[in-house]
């Protein structure tokens, strides 16, 4: 006996697939830097140092005087030398008017006119402490104002490259039923 028969045969389907992976690129330059350091300003402000040196009284001791003192000088040594001059020939007069009451009036007064002997010492020319010197100090005033540097940055943006990837399907081998009875 025949007995019909089903007969089923299939065909699986295959699906290719290809794919092209992404490409991605990312590079960042440096910042773009910038740095400037003004110099410092700086002011001096000095007043100068003052030395005062009086040597008047150490010319006049080794006899280097203006002509203004050396003309006071010389009227007042001659004021006094009229003075004591006119005191001894009054002197003189008297003694020489008192004549009756004894005494060698004229061998005294012909004795105390000679020459003096002068004293021997030494002196020191110009004499201690005859320049006067006086000192006034200088100064300096330093003021200093320091500059800030000054900074300039420039960020660069990234560089982005982007390739997406695919994916492509294909059909090795279509799926198919083939039944047969």
């Amino acid at each position: 006996m025949d007995i019909p028969r089903l007969s089923v045969q299939t065909t699986k389907g295959l699906l290719g697939l290809s794919t092209t992976k992404p490409v991605q690129r990312i590079s960042q330059q440096p910042a773009t830097l910038s740095i400037e350091q003004p110099k410092g300003i700086q002011t001096f402000r000095t007043t100068k140092p003052q030395v005062n040196i009086d040597s008047t009284q150490a010319r006049a001791d080794v006899d280097l005087k203006s002509s203004m003192k050396r003309w006071e000088e010389v009227a007042s040594y001659s004021r006094q030398t009229v003075s004591e001059g006119t005191a001894r020939r009054a002197s003189e007069g008297a003694e020489m008017m008192r004549i009756e009451n004894g005494g060698n009036a004229l061998a005294s007064i012909a004795h105390r006119s000679g020459r003096q002997m002068k004293d021997l010492g030494i002196k020191f020319i110009p004499s201690y402490g005859s320049v006067k010197v006086s000192f006034t100090p200088g100064n300096v005033d330093i003021q200093t104002e320091q500059q800030k540097p000054i900074i300039s940055a420039q960020i660069n943006k990234p560089t982005h490259d982007y390739t997406p990837g695919k994916v492509t399907a294909e059909m090795i081998q279509y799926p198919s039923i083939d039944i047969s009875w």
